[in-house]
């Protein structure tokens, strides 16, 4: 079946590139993000926290990033029971792009997530169900920082243009079998 929303694109290309990559270091961080992807999608709160170092900072190239970057752990922390409690984690970042160093690991693609019609009208932004989801569509580039435990220490984003974020989100209403549901996965 296609989805409309596949968290599974998130770590398509990590995996893929691991199943090559021969270098310790990389490997490792490369499994970072594929477990963090994972823990995220399921989501798997105390899983995903693992992938995270204590001296975090995430920073949000975008409009409105200061409520998207959380610094500390504890902030990271909250920002994600942020996104798992407004029900704002049905997120595809198709990776089409990345470049894997041994301290940063850039990707970058389209991004798709499935935005609560209560969260929306919350954020101003009317729609004609506030109990149904809609689709906001991105382009995404996001620069990871790694520790020396291979733990995140940033998760820096930039949003390009050409995308219609919110622009006539009302118009894309998302049903939930649309969405890939990655905790039902008995593989997960």
């Amino acid at each position: 079946m296609t989805y409309v929303i596949d968290c599974r694109k998130n770590w398509e290309m990590p995996e893929r590139l691991l199943a090559d990559e021969t270098d310790p270091v990389r490997r490792r961080n490369l499994g970072t993000i594929i477990s963090h992807g994972k823990a995220e999608a399921k989501p798997d709160f105390e899983a995903l926290m693992a992938t995270v170092a204590p001296n975090a900072k995430y920073t949000s190239y975008t409009e409105g990033g200061d409520d998207n970057s959380p610094t500390g752990k504890d902030g990271v922390a909250a920002y994600y029971q942020g996104i798992v409690g407004s029900g704002c984690n049905h997120i595809e970042h198709a990776i089409e792009r990345m470049a894997v160093g041994r301290d940063v690991i850039t990707t970058e693609g389209g991004m798709k997530m499935a935005y609560p019609g209560k969260v929306l009208a919350a954020m101003g932004v009317p729609v004609p169900d506030e109990d149904a989801h809609y689709l906001y569509l991105s382009r995404l580039m996001i620069v990871w920082g790694f520790d020396d435990d291979g733990l995140v220490t940033c998760e820096d984003s930039y949003a390009a243009g050409g995308m219609p974020g919110f622009d006539g989100i009302a118009e894309r209403p998302v049903t939930m079998d649309e969405i890939y549901q990655w905790a039902d996965d008995p593989a997960s």
